[in-house]
């Protein structure tokens, strides 16, 4: 895995490394044979980010002034326009449209800081799926248990396998249900999902305008806090210090714990211990509705009406090319009446504004990111094993985007452990409050194991 951002940037102002070395790490990490870069890209940019680097390091060289993280490569999902490329939103539909004419904003924001597009990585065909499968590209395994092969997340999928396996320090995702934050804790790195409007999506492919939200995916918090920030413009990307012993954490009484596998729930009880040891407060947070929300969204909710609605004259035209189980699930929004919408958008409210009202006391709401570890892929080759596993893996995430919240996800999982992450979850626009507790918490968990990503960076000279 590349160091953190901050680390690299530092790097590249004292001379230590070139862009055009971290461009080439980037690239033969991505072209490995033995590697997961032909599952986890769908295109690379070889020789534009080549000279995006060499353009870089002349000037660098010259001592002219440059963004602050000039030459720094990044992976990009495939639902973000960049100009000049397709954007295909991992579906073969729409792999000849026109190229894009201009950047999506929150690349725009990122380019303009210095970071170098790599390529675009692979997802779920239109971000419609937890568990990161795409029948038409392949997908990328998880960096756990590689010899079985085990789902990577979704639908962010290859954004995190690229962070993880060290073919980009950083990578653009989205989250609709848990979209960065799955896939985060499916390859043991840290995704974040920010609140819901903060970061423009002018230029990314619709699943739902409800729900969908930017994120990043970086081996780090503070990693994700530097992306937030440039894509929101809100605020500076520092993260501000915070004593663990001011850190007040709510812990769900229900539903967190349903279908639990042993080793989350270890990795969980070990984490909460951590977290209290470095003086953080955790007390129980009674919101018993989370349990309702399976049966308020079992039809398909927000997220299928609306991604119906975007797509129904595409699908009826050339439903044969969607992934089928992408469409089923698009489908299923064309039998939710507007009334039935209407009613589920009024509920929204009533428990957004209740969550809110709980949440005054506490810092963040903590609870397992997923309840299992990544199933392998052979284990969803039935419909309804596809079916129950998308929704286990969706099943804590979808709560901070159906009610509103900021949310993050950090590794919690000791050496030789599966992947696991630990969910903390905030009141929407508390992002920057978020950031410094989830780095408080980052620093009192165990390591992530490292036999789930490369070795380090080799690129150590000019």
């Amino acid at each position: 895995m590349f160091p953190p951002l901050r680390i690299l940037k530092q790097q590249l102002e004292q001379g230590l490394v070139t862009s055009r070395a971290l461009i080439e790490e980037a690239i033969a990490r991505i072209d490995d044979p033995a590697g997961e870069g032909k599952l986890a890209f769908l295109t690379v940019d070889r020789e534009r980010a080549r000279d995006h680097a060499d353009h870089y390091d002349a000037e660098r060289a010259k001592g002219r002034a440059l963004p602050p993280y000039a030459g720094i490569p990044m992976a990009v999902k495939d639902l973000f326009d960049v100009a000049g490329e397709v954007t295909r939103a991992g579906s073969r539909l729409l792999a000849n449209a026109a190229p894009a004419s201009r950047d999506a904003t929150a690349v725009a924001r990122l380019k303009a800081q210095g970071f170098i597009p790599i390529g675009r990585t692979n997802m779920t065909e239109f971000a419609y799926s937890g568990v990161g499968l795409n029948p038409h590209y392949g997908t990328p395994r998880s960096p756990y248990d590689r010899a079985t092969g085990r789902i990577p997340g979704g639908s962010s999928s290859g954004s995190a396998v690229a962070v993880a396996d060290g073919m980009a320090p950083l990578a653009l995702g989205t989250d609709t249900g848990g979209s960065c934050r799955i896939p985060a804790a499916y390859c043991g790195v840290v995704g974040y999902k920010s609140s819901t409007g903060r970061v423009p999506k002018e230029g990314v492919y619709p699943l739902s305008a409800t729900l969908d939200s930017v994120g990043p995916i970086a081996g780090t918090v503070a990693c994700c806090a530097i992306a937030d920030a440039i894509m929101a413009g809100d605020w500076s990307g520092e993260i501000e210090r915070k004593d663990p012993g001011t850190i007040r954490l709510g812990l769900p009484t229900t539903h967190i714990r349903d279908g639990l596998e042993p080793a989350i729930a270890a990795a969980f009880d070990r984490a909460l211990s951590a977290l209290s040891r470095a003086g953080m407060k955790i007390d129980d947070f009674h919101f018993p509705e989370f349990a309702d929300l399976p049966a308020i969204n079992a039809k398909g909710g927000i997220s299928a009406v609306e991604a119906f609605a975007h797509h129904k004259s595409q699908i009826e035209a050339r439903g044969n090319e969607y992934d089928p189980r992408v469409a089923k699930r698009i489908l299923s929004g064309a039998a939710i009446s507007a009334a039935e919408y209407a009613a589920i958008l009024a509920r929204r409210l009533e428990l957004i504004a209740k969550c809110d009202a709980l949440m005054a006391g506490f810092d963040a709401v903590v609870m397992p990111t997923s309840p299992n570890v990544p199933p392998p892929i052979a284990a969803l080759a039935g419909d309804d094993d596809y079916a129950r596993l998308n929704f286990l893996s969706l099943k804590n995430t979808f709560l901070a985007n159906f009610l509103d919240r900021s949310a993050i996800s950090i590794p919690m999982h000791a050496k030789g452990e599966p992947p696991a992450g630990l969910m903390l979850m905030a009141a929407w626009g508390r992002d920057r409050q978020l950031f410094a507790v989830a780095e408080a918490a980052e620093a009192a968990l165990p390591s992530r194991d490292s036999r789930y990503v490369q070795d380090g960076f080799r690129a150590s000279s000019k």
